[in-house]
């Protein structure tokens, strides 16, 4: 009779939790690869551990996740005033996650669950590394203050208060856009036509007044940081080149665009919209994550 050992086993419980791990290092450290590593080392700590003395298996990889985003964080290199920047000025826009215009696969949807959009990811960048710990595990995934506490070294009242602390300033600086995904798409259409045909004053008209747009184009392009609907407009003119090139895709579950040229990513395009306009617009436009982009979802 053929069994399953215990190592086998062990593995196969973690499989079923290996999504839920991946939205929560997701949501800590805005990119797809560090996730995966993250949620990796958890595994390698749970092989190594007495797994038969936990009794939640869910909760304790969890936190053990946590720690492991949280060591990441600390050990990231010391950010600049401005929090959209790196060291070396690099603009910083967190890794999307692309899905075809039919929507997201169920692995996605579950890494996407909360509806956390890069605008949402952007403000988390914001926070201390306690901070985004403590609002990820217990705003996001419920997991009680005393057990978020020892991960940080506070009591449970000042992770409380962590916690507070940083939904004022989520809720300050990504208060929640619009949902309507067909409403959505109209205007994001709406921005490339008018990318498209170099109307300024249709652009002016789709863009909030003080609209924020971020294109981090890694180590190898220049990144790009505008702010207000004008300035914002006339980049779009500028780099109209993209939007000829421009297909529909969703952006972390929201309409968004993707250039392609010779069938290779050029930049992924995500927009925030909230009251009807474009508040913010996050374009990555590093060759090394987007050649990790699958183009194959766009025709799905």
């Amino acid at each position: 009779m053929w069994r399953v050992s215990g190592k086998d086993l062990l593995a196969l419980r973690f499989e079923e939790h290996r999504p839920h791990l991946r939205a929560v290092a997701y949501r800590m450290l805005g990119s797809l690869g560090e996730a995966e590593d993250a949620v990796q080392e958890a595994w390698l700590k749970l092989s190594r551990s007495d797994s038969d003395a936990v009794e939640n298996l869910g909760g304790w990889l969890t936190t053990v996740v946590g720690r492991v985003c949280l060591d990441l964080l600390r050990s990231r290199a010391a950010r600049r005033e401005d929090p959209l920047h790196d060291q070396d000025g690099h603009v910083r826009v967190p890794d999307p996650v692309v899905s075809g215009p039919s929507g997201p696969d169920p692995e996605q949807e579950v890494l996407l669950a909360d509806s956390v959009g890069i605008a949402l990811l952007v403000v988390l960048e914001t926070l201390t590394p306690a901070e985004r710990l403590a609002f990820v595990l217990h705003d996001t995934f419920a997991v009680p203050f005393d057990e978020i506490a020892p991960v940080i070294g506070r009591t449970p009242a000042a992770t409380r208060q962590l916690a507070s602390r940083a939904r004022r300033r989520v809720q300050a600086g990504a208060p929640a856009p619009d949902t309507d995904p067909v409403r959505q798409r109209r205007i994001v259409d709406a921005f490339l036509a008018a990318s498209r045909g170099g109307d300024f004053e249709a652009l002016v008209a789709v863009l909030d007044p003080d609209v924020v747009a971020r294109s981090d184009g890694g180590t190898l392009r220049p990144s790009l940081l505008r702010r207000g609907a004008s300035d914002v407009a006339s980049q779009a003119i500028t780099f109209a080149r993209f939007a000829e090139a421009a297909r529909p895709a969703l952006v972390n579950g929201a309409p968004g665009l993707v250039a392609v040229a010779e069938g290779r990513p050029l930049s992924v395009m995500a927009f925030t919209i909230r009251g009807g306009r474009i508040t913010a617009l996050d374009i990555l436009t590093d060759p090394e994550r987007l050649a990790r982009v699958d183009l194959e979802v766009l025709d799905g």
